[in-house]
């Protein structure tokens, strides 16, 4: 019986042109499984066979699990009762007990074959995989075998890919037959189908069609610094040269639009906007806004936004059809853009300055003369007023010397005060809204700031308000929200 074992694993691993380690491992399913069917109750089984002679043991296998999770005495221990079995079993440890062999001819002949079959399926699969993956292809190109509810289902050698719907171009029609190209977004290692997913909507898709047609970026001649895209409609990819000798547009371009539109016609049409990319970021932005002319950018950097200024004929442009242009800049340079015109501009403007005038009125207790000078000399928050170095103050024509003292006095005082305040507030603010996941003292504060001191506060509160009170992002917001109303639900 043993020779006729190695035997087997022999002619079966031959055939297969698998490692015979991994019939015999289906030998031993194989066999464990048709032990199993000895048991009326649900047993866990061992099998071994010595690679060498083909002789083989079977052991009944049972696991020692903690007192509260012993729901299966036939194939488990409790951790109370392991001492019985051996004093050195801890949780998590096997406990086994020799049984007598089954006889190999008795086998189950159809379950050992599937076994065994699966197992060297399963191992030819993963070994066209392992194979496939040390060529480091990014993008392959195969075609369509089948469509299976609307994805596709491409043959690509000895392997078969997904190309799940939602990673198509959208109204692209593709059919069984066609050759397709796209880029090897993840390896799905635990699924029973088609293990290589592709994308033809990954903004590296792109990357890596350009790679192809501009043999320059492969010779870091020119660098590829990001890709936004809307798929089969639009995209913008940002360059840099690192030869001065080198236009990176014009070479991403190619003679008479040839590179361009070879990654167009492989993209559906997709319509390509080559952006320099630049170290300066208002620079950067005004070349992903193109076509669009930009009149002057403000630049926030604590919220990471930009007010782009164009003139009424460029608003339309900047904007793009269903806001695609500037939605593209956006996601290319990093930066929120709000694009406004000149006329928004000013009214925005005016309303800030009024608001800074405001404050400077109502915290120093001065008239609106002495605020508009503070306001219009750049200074926007008390903070600055109190602790720009006094030199710099001094340089402010319209004030003297007894002046800047009073009003750097009279802003920490205010500072001061309004931290008193919020202390106060956060002192009746409930623990379990201070201790929510999410909450920083900074959010807290300002969360105080605005009367909110309890979870069910904020709780109650809509994604927009809670966005206007503390400037969180608006994905933050629905959250820390959720969050705060999970005891409802409890």
């Amino acid at each position: 019986m043993s020779r006729e074992i190695l035997l087997l694993v022999d002619a079966l691993a031959r055939e297969k042109n698998v490692e015979k380690d991994v019939v015999f491992t289906a030998l031993e399913l194989a066999l464990a499984s048709a032990t199993k069917k000895r048991y009326d109750d649900e047993v866990d089984v061992r099998v071994a066979i010595d690679r060498d002679t083909g002789d083989y043991r079977s052991f009944r296998v049972w696991t020692v699990v903690e007192d509260n999770d012993h729901e299966e005495p036939s194939r488990q221990i409790a951790i109370t009762d392991a001492p019985e079995y051996d004093k050195a079993l801890q949780l998590g440890d096997t406990w086994e007990e020799e049984l007598e062999p089954i006889e190999f001819g008795r086998i189950g002949a159809q379950t050992a074959k599937q076994v065994i079959l699966q197992k060297i399926r399963d191992a030819e699969r993963e070994q066209n995989l392992n194979d496939f993956l040390q060529r480091r292809e990014h993008i392959v190109s195969g075609s369509i075998k089948r469509i299976e509810r609307g994805s596709a289902i491409i043959e690509l050698g000895k392997l078969e890919a997904i190309l799940p719907r939602d990673q198509m171009i959208p109204k692209e029609n593709l059919r069984v037959g066609d050759r397709v190209r796209a880029f090897l977004l993840r390896i799905d290692r635990m699924g029973r189908g088609p293990q290589l997913v592709l994308s033809r909507i990954a903004p590296q898709f792109m990357e890596k069609l350009f790679e192809m047609e501009v043999p320059e970026i492969e010779n870091n001649l020119i660098e590829l610094k990001g890709v936004a895209r809307d798929p089969g409609m639009r995209a913008k990819i940002a360059v840099k040269s690192n030869d001065s000798r080198v236009d990176p547009q014009g070479t991403c371009i190619g003679v008479r639009g040839t590179r361009v539109n070879a990654v167009t016609n492989e993209l559906a049409g997709e319509r390509v906007d080559i952006v320099l990319w630049s170290a300066d970021p208002a620079q950067f932005v005004i070349g992903a806004l193109s076509p669009a002319d930009v009149s002057s950018i403000v630049v926030d950097e604590e919220s990471h936004a930009m007010d782009v200024i164009v003139d009424e004929d460029n608003l339309a442009m900047a904007i793009g059809r269903g806001g695609q242009n500037v939605k593209l800049a956006s996601e290319l340079t990093g930066w929120k853009l709000n694009i406004m015109t000149v006329n928004e501009a000013e009214v925005k403007h005016e309303a800030e300055f009024s608001k800074v005038r405001e404050l400077f009125v109502k915290a120093l207790d001065v008239d609106e003369d002495v605020a508009d000078v503070l306001v219009q000399e750049g200074f926007n928050t008390l903070e600055e007023v109190a602790y720009v170095p006094l030199n710099e103050m001094l340089e402010i024509e319209a004030f003297d010397e007894d002046t800047v003292n009073e009003l750097r006095a009279r802003a920490r005082d205010a500072l001061l005060t309004q931290a008193i305040a919020r202390e106060e507030k956060l002192e009746h603010q409930s623990e379990d809204l201070r201790d929510l996941q999410g909450m920083s003292a900074e959010l807290a504060t300002k969360l105080a700031e605005h009367d909110i001191h309890t979870r069910d506060d904020l709780a109650e509160l809509a994604v927009d308000e809670l966005v206007e009170m503390t400037g969180i992002g608006e994905d933050d917001a629905k959250q820390l929200i959720m969050k705060a109303r999970e005891h409802w639900f409890a």
